[in-house]
Parts: structure tokens; sequence; C-alpha cells
């Protein structure tokens, strides 16, 4: 419960800062593209609201998550962009206030869940803490998505950690989601945090290393910036091969970024 509760910590201090961002945003601006293709700034935040919503359905229902499960087979790929292009077409206030109610709904639910309960999810099922943990990495995700629209750099903090975490533990996933051959040594990761401190993953002796700042990893395996765009290195074949493919998210291979103009 304390794991849970410390995530849930950093996922509502996540929130709180999107929310700051976006709170005074005009209703015109809301309608601001956004790096990704076709989504706006009142997109992202659909698309945040309404995952939040299909999360509280897996904490409190799962036959009902199930059903959405089911609907979302037979749309791989589109479900969340119908749901968040829907949802966006809601008056910005609506919007905002929908999203906020959804967090708060969420964090109760996932407080409420029973100790050794595993939520269904469109990946493997989670632990509560975990699934606090991704919506933490996706609300970051989302919200790089606004800031890069307004114009704004953000502050990295040290629950970036619990991104990075979720980028490390989802190397894996990354290669058979693309019908590769999952990598049989160990990897070691070494990230500088915010605070200049290393947080690492992994035996140091793996001769499969990757290292750089913790902040250019998770713009990576969120797929929010172009590899070439960040300071990340490599030693070894399966460590650079990994970082070309990285995705922390589930659902079919992002397209992920362009690189910047020169």
């Amino acid at each position: 419960m304390a794991d849970l509760q410390a995530r849930l910590t950093e996922l509502a201090d996540e929130c709180a800062d999107l929310d700051a961002l976006v709170a005074d945003v005009s209703p015109e601006d809301w309608a601001r593209r956004t790096p990704a293709p076709g989504w706006t700034i009142a997109t992202q935040i659909a698309h945040l609201a309404w995952t939040d919503d299909i999360a509280v359905l897996a904490a409190t229902d799962p036959d009902g998550f199930q059903v959405e499960l089911t609907k979302a087979l037979h749309k791989i790929g589109t479900v969340a962009d119908e749901a968040a292009l829907e949802r966006a077409r809601q008056p910005a206030d609506e919007l905002l206030a929908s999203w906020r109610a959804g967090r708060d709904a969420l964090a109760k639910a996932l407080r409420d869940v029973p100790d050794g309960t595993r939520l269904p999810w469109f990946g493997p099922p989670m632990a509560p803490a975990t699934m606090a943990s991704a919506r933490l990495m996706e609300t970051w995700a989302h919200g790089q998505d606004v800031a890069d629209a307004l114009a704004v750099t953000r502050t990295p903090a040290a629950r970036l950690r619990s991104v990075a975490h979720i980028g490390v533990r989802t190397r894996d996933f990354a290669f058979a989601l693309r019908d590769k051959p999952v990598p049989t040594d160990e990897f070691r990761v070494e990230l500088i945090a915010p605070d200049g401190s290393i947080w690492a993953w992994g035996p140091e002796d793996a001769t499969q290393l990757v290292t750089g700042p913790a902040l250019d990893f998770c713009l990576l395996v969120t797929q929010r910036r172009n590899r070439a765009d960040l300071a990340l290195r490599t030693d070894g074949a399966d460590a650079d091969a990994w970082l070309g493919i990285a995705q922390a998210f589930a659902g079919p291979p992002g397209r992920g970024r362009e690189p910047s103009a020169p």
C-alpha cells in the first residue's frame, strides 16, 4: 500500500503540472496542433480522460473492461484515436472538468483494489501501483506534446524515474511487438537523474549498456523525440537495436517522431 500511495502521489503531481499548463489556455488554443499528427491540445487531454475512465473500469468492473477490450481488438490501432477525437469535441471547460473528475476517480478506485489483485489491461495485467505508474508515464508523455505545442520547456522531476523504469521493463515487449528475437543477454541501463545522481538497472558487468540523461531516455521510450536528437549512448549490438525500437506504451508499434531540422 505504501508503494501504491507513492505512485499515486507521483501521478497526482504529474497531472497537476499538466493541469497548470492547460487551465488558462484560451478555447482557441485548445485547438492548437501538437506534434502528434492530427491531435490538438484538446485531443491530448481527451485521450488522457478516456484512458483514465477505462482504467477505472479495469479496477472496478473487470467484466465491463473485457467488453471494452473486445471492442478494441476489432479496432486495433484506432480505438484510442477515435475516443480521443470524439471527446475532444466537448467545450474546453467541460473536457477539463471531466479529466479532473476521472483522475480523482481513478485514484480512489486503485486505493480500493484488494491486495494481491492484478488489473486487466490492453497489455499484461498489472498491480494497482503499476497501473498508477503507467498512467504517470502516459500523462507525462502526452503532457510533453502539450508543452511542445505551447513552446514550454518543462523541468524534469524525480518522478521521472517511474517513467524510466517502465521503459527498462518493456525492453522485451518492444522486440516481441516487432516480431524480433528477444535478446538473451542482460542489459545495464545507467541514467543521469535530474539531480545529477545515477539511476541504474541491470548488472554492472552486463555487456549490453545504455547510458545518458534520464530525460532523454524517457523521451525516447515514449517516442516523443527521435533518437538522433538525444544524448543516449550504447555499447553492444542488442542495446543499439533496442534504442531503435523502444516503446514503453501498449498498443501497435508507434511511429515515433522525425529528427529535428539541422
